[in-house]
């Protein structure tokens, strides 16, 4: 779990990042789960986008996701979400 301090300085280094996944029609679906557990291994922090297609709403998005992940959400604008997760091994971004 991260603090509001933590959340707050993760906000501002996620507004420069781009989008790296996009939620559609499908939903959540196995191949998403694994992506982003790619990436957030790879980042910490990653940038989702839901569709308007997507059957679920970016906050259910971002709440499954985190659960499925082990992540936390950082934040949640309109269909954009942030989660991040903590390398345990090699930490690129210190919070």
């Amino acid at each position: 779990m991260i603090t509001s301090q933590q959340r707050a300085k993760l906000r501002a280094i996620a507004n420069d990042y781009d989008t790296i996944l996009q939620i559609g029609k499908s939903g959540i679906c196995a191949e998403t789960v694994a992506q982003a557990d790619d990436a957030l291994t790879a980042r910490e922090l990653i940038k989702l986008r839901v569709l308007k297609s997507s059957p679920e709403t970016a906050r259910e998005a971002a709440a499954e996701l985190a659960e499925k992940t082990q992540s936390d959400i950082v934040q949640v604008i309109g269909g954009r979400f942030v989660l991040y997760r903590r390398n345990k091994k090699n930490p690129k971004i210190e919070i």
